[in-house]
């Protein structure tokens, strides 16, 4: 009995730790458990995913593709689901390839998000993006019966199991797929020991998916951003006056000050070389695309560029027969399709992104403004806050973005210019080929090659003998050349530049300018300016600063000349070319009025342009050598020296000396 007593116990602690190791296996092997299900639950509704998207794009899309509705936008509605799909497949393939790896799985999952992190973020950010477009444009179908009736045929068609409604179900597939890809990490590493070798493998693939989604949300921020001030506005005078208020005011207040300030060198700019040397090679491409939209419309109008219209001219003046003609208008209608069309089409592209530019440098003003009150008063508030964070949005889309547009846009602009190339080659082996027929029937259409080219070089030569004689009999009894009178308003505005500035600072555009930067100036060729500055605030000697009779800006130092002064003259009177006078010379030299002035005190006198006068003191009575005092015509008074020329005293050949 004792014996029996003796051994309950022993058998009762027996128990007891076989129960204390089986509760201690439990756990491990219900964890083990639950991991395997989370990794089936990853690679079975990822198959599932892919099947769908399959079915999106090879069935649903391909069948609307068949029905050629023309108010459908199925680039809108499916965006990128071929790249998805791509990405989604190989990812899938990989997957199902770790079942394989019994005891290393784990870390092949991991490795497998790992390798396929930037793909994902590539595709399916773009994917995001326009989710919302798509879901627009699917409520938009939904009030359009017939457009309604055509997809809901298409879904019971291709995917009837489905029971899908309309294609938002289909849609939001990609969008809910990426964000899980954290969650389904999440629970693999929820059941795996911390112990495990797997563990710091699964948590960088927790954290570089859940750092996609981040990146995913905050690029379709920004493109939600750049939607938002892209589009370029055509509005009236009145809708600009109403939008006008006391905060939008002082807003553009604050800007233009601000913007004053940098160009006065009295507040540094923030600087961002990468965004400067995007935003240079941009503008470049801008202005590459509208001369060559200049250029190609002026060659389809006739316009005033003769060297591109030399095919054209040379297949017109061979007078070709009515065929000849109705190649010409096929060529045209090539060049219209080829060239015209794309390059117009290219053109719309850059207002987006040439809206965007302008708006980032509003809210780097706005920016700098606000970082500059931050650091002194420590805070910022709410708004302040969003127009700092729609800045940075902008600048680093800009930054983003800027390189694959200009890459693509000089690419289309490449492909374009060679279209142009070839269609001037056609048309210019077809104007040869007309012109040898045309040769053919001339009378040293048969001569030999070099005896016609000492025929033509013989007959240059003559001719230009003949040019040469003819200058030297006109030289010797022309005139000097008098420059065309400016009309009163021209005459007008250069004699207020010469107020300001004097006549040694005025030039005169030689083309017509635009201008594509902040403080250029657009101007057209012959117009008169006053020289400023000879380098812009970077030290740029080829941008001058100029004033042009009121706006003042940068010009390209390469399209301005010293200007000779235009010179006004009475009926009857030949002038010579005039010379500026000297600072200092002698009193009653024969002299005329380089410009007219109007006397604005009985001290004064006035003077028309090209009126001779008489200097009788080249200064005034305090010494100053600004003022002339004069006789015209008996009357005396004083006028600026700068307004006064010298005319050459001697007699020209053949012509007399107006009195």
């Amino acid at each position: 009995m004792a014996s029996a007593h003796g051994a309950d116990p022993d058998a009762k602690d027996a128990a007891e730790t076989e129960e204390a190791i089986y509760e201690e296996v439990k756990p491990c092997n219900r964890m083990e458990l639950s991991q395997q299900l989370a990794v089936e639950e990853l690679i079975t509704t990822e198959a599932s995913y892919v099947h769908n998207i399959q079915l999106c794009v090879s069935d649903i899309r391909a069948h609307l593709q068949k029905k050629q509705l023309p108010d459908l936008d199925l680039d809108g509605l499916f965006s990128n689901t071929d790249d998805i799909l791509h990405v989604s497949r190989r990812f899938l393939k990989g997957l199902e390839a770790t079942a394989a790896q019994e005891h290393e799985q784990l870390l092949c999952i991991s490795a497998l998000f790992q390798e396929f992190k930037e793909e994902m973020e590539t595709v399916y950010k773009i994917y995001c993006a326009s989710y919302e477009h798509a879901l627009l444009l699917v409520e938009s179908y939904r009030k359009d019966p017939r457009l309604q009736e055509e997809i809901l045929e298409t879904l019971n068609a291709t995917v009837p199991h489905t029971g899908a409604s309309d294609l938002s179900f289909f849609l939001v597939m990609p969008v809910q797929r990426v964000t899980k890809y954290p969650l389904l990490l999440g629970k693999i590493l929820e059941n795996t020991p911390t112990s495990a070798s797997a563990y710091p493998a699964l948590q960088a693939a927790v954290r570089a998916m859940t750092q996609v989604n981040a990146n995913i949300n905050e690029y379709k921020r920004r493109r939600e951003v750049a939607t938002k001030y892209n589009k370029a506005e055509h509005l009236t005078l009145r809708d600009r006056f109403a939008r006008l208020n006391t905060h939008s005011i002082a807003k553009k207040t604050t800007r233009l000050s601000r913007l004053f300030m940098h160009e006065a060198g009295i507040v540094a700019k923030m600087e961002d070389r990468e965004y400067d040397d995007l935003e240079e090679k941009f503008q470049c491409v801008v202005s590459s695309v509208a001369a060559l939209k200049e250029n190609v419309a002026s060659y389809l109008g006739g316009g005033p560029h003769p060297g591109l219209r030399t095919c054209f001219l040379g297949w017109a003046c061979l007078g070709g027969s009515h065929g000849d003609l109705g190649s010409l208008a096929l060529q045209k209608r090539r060049l219209d399709r080829l060239v015209c069309q794309p390059l117009c089409s290219l053109s719309d592209m850059l207002v987006g992104p040439q809206q965007l530019v302008k708006k980032r440098l509003d809210k780097l003003l706005d920016y700098e403004e606000i970082q500059e009150r931050k650091s002194e008063m420590g805070s910022v508030t709410y708004d302040e806050e969003a127009a700092m964070n729609t800045y940075l949005a902008i600048n680093a889309l800009l930054v983003a973005e800027l390189p694959q547009f200009n890459q693509v846009a000089l690419q289309l602009l490449g492909e374009i210019l060679c279209s142009f190339s070839a269609l001037q080659q056609d048309l210019a082996a077809q104007v040869l080929q007309q012109a040898q027929k045309e040769l053919e029937q001339m009378p040293h259409g048969r001569m030999p090659l070099p005896s016609f080219w000492k025929m033509v070089e013989d007959t240059l030569q003559q001719s230009g003998a003949q040019l040469r004689t003819f200058c030297q009999t006109f030289e010797t009894v022309a005139p000097s050349p008098v420059t065309q009178p400016l009309n009163p308003a021209e005459e007008r505005k250069v004699l207020s530049l010469v107020s300001k500035h004097g006549p040694d600072k005025l030039y005169q555009v030689t083309s017509n300018i635009s201008g594509s930067k902040d403080l250029d100036l657009t101007l057209q060729r012959g117009q008169i300016v006053a020289l400023l500055q000879s380098a812009d605030t970077k030290g740029n000697t080829s941008r001058w600063l100029v004033d042009a009779g009121g706006p003042r800006g940068f010009v390209p130092a390469g399209k301005l000349q010293p200007y000779c002064p235009v010179q006004s003259q009475q009926p009857g009177m030949q002038m010579p070319a005039l010379e500026r006078l000297p600072p200092s010379f002698p009193c009653l030299s024969q002299v005329v009025a380089g410009f007219s002035f109007a006397a604005r005190s009985p001290q004064e006198v006035s003077l028309q342009a090209g009126q001779p006068v008489v200097v009788l003191e080249p200064h005034d009575k305090k010494g100053s050598k600004e003022w002339s005092l004069v006789d015209v015509n008996g009357r005396r008074g004083y006028v600026p020296s700068s307004y006064l020329v010298t005319v050459p005293l001697q007699k020209p050949m053949g012509w007399s000396l107006p009195v």
